[in-house]
């Protein structure tokens, strides 16, 4: 991996970490037409700088997210089931990252999924995210450990569905990315240093640098844009994105167009 690789893969991640499209989804599509091999440092870093990325939560929700005792054990139960699916399966999901056609299938999927949602979740004003809400976000989540589903948007939808407007089920998943990709992070890298000492050493460094600085600014004016434009106008449009995008994935599969990254 080059330093424009490394740019250009943090870029997508800071516009698409908190929309409902699947950051991890595009970034695989990206590294494979960029003709990335998936090794241990690219997975690596695929998930190291979406730290950088939630970090913009922190800064600009941090009046509200360092506040009480409570708000924390509540994203702790939010944050548990995702924890587990991840210690249990990790290595099922790497190797996931590597196959175009379930982030293809899942963009599709997920796309038909986004049409509807507004119509069968209508907002009943709920804004207290409870321990029985959290837990229910909190599996949600783990759905979205298969690339192309969306962290953002299972966890946003699983609010919904429990009761929360759009615009708080959203803000709670920002929340909720916090300890969920600080954990994932700095398990990458624990994982990655115990294997090869190397690994992180010298030039990927500055690589793992520069694509969580990039990530955090890109993120930080995704967010600024994404909040009021769902509360206004739903998931429709996203859900058309989605559905372009997969299906197109889709047609250059069958067509035989070589988008692994093998």
């Amino acid at each position: 991996m080059n330093l424009f690789q490394a740019i250009v893969i943090a870029i997508v991640e800071g516009l698409t970490e908190f929309l409902p499209v699947s950051s991890t989804g595009h970034m695989v599509i990206v590294q494979a037409l960029l003709g990335l091999e998936p090794t241990d440092f690219t997975k690596a870093y695929m998930v190291n700088i979406q730290f950088g990325a939630i970090l913009s939560v922190v800064v600009l929700y941090w009046k509200r997210f360092f506040r009480s005792l409570d708000f924390y054990w509540k994203l702790l139960v939010a944050f548990i089931p995702a924890a587990l699916c991840g210690v249990l399966f990790g290595e099922a999901i790497d190797l996931l990252l590597e196959n175009v056609a379930v982030v293809a299938v899942a963009l599709l999927l997920g796309g038909i999924l986004l049409l509807y949602v507004d119509k069968w979740f209508k907002p009943t004003g709920v804004d207290d995210v409870n321990y029985g809400r959290a837990l229910g976000i909190g599996l949600g989540q783990c759905v979205a450990m298969v690339p192309g589903v969306s962290r953002s948007a299972a966890t946003i939808i699983g609010g919904m569905a429990l009761g929360l407007t759009r615009k708080h089920a959203a803000e709670f998943s920002f929340f909720l990315a916090v300890p969920t990709m600080a954990a994932a992070s700095g398990y990458k890298l624990l994982q990655g240093w115990q294997a090869d000492h190397d690994l992180f050493s010298g030039e990927h460094l500055g690589l793992l640098l520069v694509g969580n600085v990039v990530a955090f600014a890109v993120a930080w004016l995704a967010i600024r844009s994404f909040v009021g434009f769902l509360a206004r106008h739903g998931f429709r449009a996203f859900g058309w994105y989605r559905i372009v995008i997969g299906a197109l994935l889709l047609v250059l599969l069958l067509a035989g167009v070589d988008l692994s990254m093998a």
